[in-house]
Formats: C-alpha cells, sequence, structure tokens
C-alpha cells in the first residue's frame, strides 16, 4: 500500500508540473497585440510626419556611396 501511496503522489506532482508549465508557456497574447499593433502606428505615425527627411536622407546616403 505505501509503494502504491507513493506513485499516486509523485504522478499527481508530475501531472502539476506539467500543467504549471504549459500555462506558463502560453505567455501574455493580449499583450503582445498590443506591442505590436502600438509598434506599427509609431512607425506609420512617424514614418507620415517624416516622410520628406527620411526621402532626403536616403538620397544623400545611396549618392555618397555611389560616388
Amino acid at each position: 500500500m505505501p509503494m502504491l501511496l507513493l506513485t499516486h503522489i509523485r504522478l499527481q506532482v508530475a501531472l502539476l508540473d506539467a500543467v504549471g508549465r504549459r500555462r506558463d508557456e502560453r505567455g501574455d497574447v493580449p499583450g503582445w497585440v498590443l506591442i505590436v499593433v502600438m509598434s506599427v502606428g509609431i512607425v506609420a505615425a512617424l514614418g507620415a510626419l517624416a516622410e520628406d527627411q527620411l526621402t532626403v536622407i536616403l538620397e544623400r546616403a545611396l549618392s555618397s556611396v555611389g560616388s
């Protein structure tokens, strides 16, 4: 009887450990979605505001490489 009880306890610990790891590995999906959406918004806003300046910088960099 003690061997059966010990095996049962070990099985419960192993199952609880597996369930805990699976829950931790899922991560915070809504948080990552929010970060990605906000990052895309910031890049789009900066691109719209600084498009002319970025074009000038890129043209200067490409012309200096070509010379």
